[in-house]
């Protein structure tokens, strides 16, 4: 490709939901509404488990870094896309949009790795139920923390890198409402873009399916090992404790699976966008609802810590 057709890119234009001109009110006020309940369920889930000593094991440690990394993950993105519903310019800066690629990846990756350790954690409490204050120490507990958010920084500046290396070429128009990979992937130039694209999309599927491997492995050894227990009650207590984790597991890879796993073929630009509200917006939006509703211990503390106050001091 002669040097003449590529050019600097400075800036980007994010087309985002612009196909949808009579309905950019709606979204903005749809999207608004779940943003901040995602902020507001994490924020109080944070809160509970902070406020509640019974609440501070490594379960809800974990739950906690997760709450932060949907925090963040959400805030890289849903504020800009909110902005750009009510403007009638979209442009974004190239650094800004790197930065953006960057966080969504560091923070979203983050995301599976806590959920992994989080599987490791239930793996430890219902089948070394004896070795757990071991296994799960305070230090042991930091260290699968900062692992998971290291392990989100590397892919993030791996992805990152790898994409904004490659020149643009004179179009800077992306089809979607964040710097999301591929739709800047179609704006890149050179030799190698296919070479860097199948290089990003093993690196991400393998780092999604392996950590799906590992919560699948150990939900295999939780069933075996809840099968074993001989009262009913018994098998029903130790279940309870995974049924949250394990359902939001079920949604993050599900929604995960129809973006990164679809089949390449033809498509419409505005269906890959209004699908990437699924795991952008609606799986963090989905999280507290989880885990407040599936997981009783929690329920609980929340009516404890905040309902209880809120009719005392009515009262």
């Amino acid at each position: 490709m002669q040097g003449a057709n590529i050019s600097a890119v400075t800036e980007f234009i994010l087309i985002g939901f612009s196909s949808f001109p009579h309905f950019q009110l709606m979204f903005f006020l749809l999207f608004l509404l779940m943003y901040l309940f995602t902020l507001l369920g994490n924020l109080l889930i944070m809160a509970t488990v902070w406020s509640e000593c019974s609440l501070h094991t490594p379960m809800y440690l974990f739950l906690c870094a997760l709450s932060i990394s949907e925090i963040l993950y959400t805030f890289t993105i849903i504020p800009r896309m909110l902005a750009d519903l009510l403007s009638t310019y979209r442009s974004i800066s190239f650094t800004a949009c790197a930065s953006q690629m960057f966080f969504s990846f560091t923070f979203g990756f983050t995301h599976s790795f806590l959920l992994t350790v989080m599987g490791y954690d239930r793996y430890v409490a219902i089948c070394h139920p004896l070795r757990y204050n071991v296994l799960m120490s305070p230090r042991g507990c930091a260290c699968l923390v900062a692992w998971s958010w290291a392990g989100g920084s590397v892919m993030g500046l791996l992805v990152t890198s790898a994409v904004f290396h490659l020149p643009f070429c004179s179009s800077n128009v992306i089809h979607h409402f964040f710097c999301h990979v591929p739709p800047l992937m179609k704006l890149a130039c050179g030799d190698n873009v296919f070479t860097v694209a199948m290089g990003v999309g093993l690196v991400c599927i393998a780092a999604l399916l392996g950590c799906g491997l590992l919560i699948l492995f150990s939900y295999a050894f939780i069933v075996a090992a809840i099968l074993r227990i001989p009262s009913a009650e018994g098998r029903h207590k130790a279940f309870s404790t995974c049924a949250s984790h394990l359902t939001l597991v079920v949604v993050h890879y599900g929604f995960a699976s129809v973006i990164y796993l679809k089949p390449k073929g033809p498509h419409s630009l505005e269906g890959d966008t209004l699908m990437g509200i699924t795991y952008t917006a609606l799986t963090p939006f989905l999280s507290p609802i989880i885990f407040s509703l599936r997981n009783k211990e929690l329920k609980e503390a929340v009516k404890k810590t905040f309902l209880s106050k809120l009719f005392l001091h009515r009262s």
